[in-house]
């Protein structure tokens, strides 16, 4: 049997497992993530829930013929009934509960956060409680409205989190894969479990007629930020508006889910749209040009590296914090 390529632990953090919008109430879904069978479900209550997928009195699994009744989950084995917290809470044929099963987290229960049109699962291999909450934005939380519905995109490649996110730090592989004209240039802030970069830059002013100027410049951002290894997003602003939400979740220690949605502001031109969907398709396609190197590549623990590479160790030691299993250094 061959060694595997990776050795890292599953990073811990908040992972996009799902689009609000497509879980109905009532529904069960069984999932594999973090190298673990779980179960996403929906209450009566809209309320979303995920567990782990065995149930802990004879170990069926309860999301192949689960049910949720009200707002528990009931196993297709013997019909126990759990809550939101994990604790039994119906036995049919039983006339006294055992105490064991009247404790939450029986049936364990992962923290969930439902925001910016994504269910959020918090990961940690100890099950230790959430060590930074996640980001909401105000586009979708306060004008959701505004915002045109996701179109989204997704691989499965066979990498890891880790090793996906390292290509924001190696500046110079947008020249050779990427065919970039020049590497990007930025200032990148690393605060606790975010990183965040900003490019400003000056782009042409759009005609009345629809064309590109040629003499008159507008200012416009991109931003690109990370909450943890699970949660990032890019917006552009300025002579379009387009925001990507990224869902960056380990299937287990050697593959990995990678999600792109893209939603436009509303009440754009047809050529503001037009624009914001050549961003979306240079995006995309530039995950293509990467999947090649991701597939094949090993991670180089102590690499050579030269003075044009970039941020790479930065980088790592920034990352290495969502292996620490303590939450004293996450305050």
């Amino acid at each position: 049997m061959s060694e595997e390529r990776y050795q890292f632990p599953i990073p811990h953090g908040w992972y996009g497992i799902g689009f609000s919008a497509e879980l109905a109430i009532g529904e069960v879904r069984p999932l594999k993530y973090f190298g673990q069978d779980i179960v996403l479900y929906r209450g009566e209550d809209g309320i979303a829930h995920v567990s782990e997928a065995h149930c802990p009195h004879l170990g069926a699994h309860v999301g192949h013929g689960g049910e949720v009744v009200g707002n528990n989950i009931r196993c297709p084995f013997h019909h126990w009934q759990f809550d939101g917290e994990g604790k039994a809470d119906h036995i049919p044929y039983a006339k006294n509960i055992p105490p064991r099963a009247q404790k939450k987290g029986c049936l364990f229960q992962y923290p969930v956060v439902e925001a910016n049109r994504v269910i959020w699962v918090w990961y940690h291999p100890e099950r230790i409680a959430p060590l930074f909450p996640v980001v909401k934005h105000p586009e979708f939380e306060e004008h959701d409205d505004e915002w045109t519905e996701f179109q989204s995109f997704t691989w499965e490649i066979p990498t890891t989190v880790q090793e996906t996110a390292e290509n924001a730090a190696d500046l110079a592989h947008f020249l050779y894969v990427h065919n970039s004209a020049e590497m990007p240039e930025g200032e990148v802030v690393y605060d606790g479990p975010q990183r965040a970069a900003r490019f400003d830059m000056r782009t042409p002013a759009m005609n009345e007629d629809g064309t590109m100027s040629e003499v008159d410049f507008i200012d416009s951002v991109l931003e690109t930020a990370n909450n943890g290894p699970g949660q990032t997003w890019q917006t552009f602003s300025g002579i379009f508006y387009t925001m990507m939400i990224g869902l960056i979740t380990p299937i287990d220690g050697q593959n990995m889910s990678m999600t792109f949605a893209f939603t436009h502001r509303k009440g754009q031109t047809e050529e503001q749209e037009i624009m914001a969907n050549g961003m979306r398709d240079q995006i995309t396609s530039g995950v293509e040009e990467d999947i090649p190197i991701w597939r094949h590549k090993i991670y180089q623990e102590k690499p050579i590296l030269c003075d044009g590479d970039g941020p790479i160790a930065q980088y790592r030691k920034w990352f290495k914090r969502f292996y620490d299993e303590s939450p004293d250094n996450h305050s």
